[in-house]
């Protein structure tokens, strides 16, 4: 007797088996649900492959569509189906002399024929995994529920009798198929959800809706379907433990007056929200900070989504701060987003990805307003966000978000979204006019962790670098 396998099957899929923790239960049947154009055959197609690179025979049953258009969608990602027995069937054209004998029968005999093809098939061949597209063609046969439910049982305990691992694509979620029952056969299910905002690219997301014992990640998460990678899944983070170790250095912006605001500097591991209107100095404040952990040899991590690369390291260099060669070297990572064409799964990988490759000590969002005003749904972008930064926290990050207000000048300027109860620590500047002069006012308004400065104090940014003074207030007429 032919002993079972246990060990977890790899779906091919970037990210996917993370949140499976580790992939597919052998020798069982799974089902994925989701509309045309989800992304279900190019999840089928990296599943295959997967097997051929892992030395398996691999069937991919094909009843909507054909080996050519098959051979198509593989080749726009370069791959190859060498390896993969495609069988192509048409459960109408199987018995098309049949459907002249007998109406009733006609039903019977197209399954029949269909099923028989499927089933000679696996024999002959003896694959470790299948894919089934799709149960559409076998639920227009049968007609009712009752007579499909039937046959996938059927098809179940034949491919369970040898230790097959099946993917079954269907366009229908249990809710529109009113069979609810039918889910319950397969082993698994993993939805795909594809929705058109009014403005920018699709979104896409995956949800695995059932996984019988395997503690998965419930829950949507990011997808995206790249040329030449297939379906890349963005599991959501999910904060770990924090890390056990004695109390942090205080990290230092390199301007004694605004540390000492700080009560000597920031700590690791809190969320530093710098929130002001335009030209208050908010980018620079990051610059700041950025330029004295890089001196101290640190690692550093900035990501961008409104200033260009360019402009951001010509207004440093404008300030004294040259950028460039941590760049170059390695130990000031960057990276340019355009904030329409990334989602909050993606982003919060990527930003995961850089600290732990890094050992990076401090992060900068800037700005962070313009990553929400990018989303169509800025209220769960926040909760999104809110993870990534627990993760931070715990890997004793420093984190500073740039969060824009509306307007120039006055005091009427408000937040598009409530974030103030993301940051640890909130610093607020401010710009004020008074014959003929801008003044710049800096705040620590919040700081949960040690004492801090309530005072208001002026912001100088020269070419010649950054100052902080006790404010002066300009005398009442």
């Amino acid at each position: 007797m032919t002993k079972r396998k246990t060990k977890p099957v790899a779906t091919g899929v970037a990210g996917l088996d993370e949140i499976l923790r580790g992939g597919l239960p052998p020798a069982n049947l799974y089902m994925l649900q989701g509309a045309p154009g989800a992304g279900k055959t190019t999840v089928a197609l990296q599943f295959l492959l997967a097997g051929v690179a892992n030395g398996e025979k691999c069937i991919y049953v094909s009843l909507s569509q054909t080996k050519a258009e098959l051979e198509s969608i593989a080749r726009s990602h370069g791959w190859s189906l060498d390896g993969i027995r495609v069988e192509e069937l048409s459960a109408s054209d199987a018995v098309s002399g049949a459907a002249d004998q007998t109406i009733f029968q006609t039903a019977e005999l197209r399954l029949d024929e269909t099923r028989q093809a499927i089933e000679q098939a696996i024999e002959e061949h003896k694959p470790s995994r299948l894919v089934y597209d799709s149960l559409l063609e076998i639920r227009l046969i049968t007609g009712d529920t009752p007579r499909f439910r039937r046959e996938l049982l059927g098809f179940k305990a034949f491919l369970a009798k040898r230790d097959v691992v099946a993917l079954l694509l269907d366009t229908q979620s249990g809710a529109a198929m009113n069979g609810e029952e039918v889910e319950g056969i397969a082993h698994g299910v993993i939805r795909f959800d594809k929705h058109l905002e009014d403005f920018g690219p699709v979104r896409r997301r995956i949800e695995v809706s059932k996984m019988r014992g395997v503690p998965i990640a419930d829950g949507y998460h990011d997808m995206a379907i790249r040329e030449g990678e297939g379906v890349v899944v963005f599991p959501r983070i999910v904060p770990g433990e924090e890390r056990a170790s004695a109390k942090p250095d205080l990290i230092k912006s390199g301007v004694a007056a605004l540390d000492d605001m700080f009560g000597g500097g920031q700590e690791g591991g809190t969320t530093t929200l710098v929130i002001g209107q335009a030209g208050t100095g908010k980018s620079t404040m990051a610059s700041l900070y950025a330029t004295a952990a890089l001196k101290r040899g640190e690692s550093v991590a900035l990501f961008l989504f409104e200033e260009r690369l360019e402009t951001f390291f010509r207004r440093s260099e404008g300030l004294g701060m040259d950028l460039r060669t941590f760049h170059k070297d390695g130990r000031l990572i960057i990276r340019d987003f355009n904030p329409n064409e990334i989602s909050p799964g993606e982003f919060a990988q990527v930003v995961q990805a850089i600290v732990e490759e890094n050992k990076t000590r401090v992060v900068v969002i800037d700005s962070f307003t313009g990553y929400l005003n990018s989303l169509p749904n800025r209220e769960k972008a926040v909760r999104d966000i809110q993870s990534l930064l627990k993760y931070l926290a715990r890997a004793g990050v420093l984190t500073m978000l740039i969060v824009a207000q509306h307007g120039l000048l006055g005091q009427n300027v408000s937040l598009d979204v409530d974030v103030s109860f993301l940051g640890d620590t909130v610093l607020l500047l401010r710009i004020a006019e008074h014959e003929g002069r801008l003044r710049r006012n800096i705040t620590v308004v919040k700081k949960r962790h040690g004492p801090h400065d309530l005072d208001v104090h002026e912001l100088f940014i020269r070419s010649e670098g950054v100052s902080v003074v006790p404010y002066n207030p300009i005398p009442e007429t």
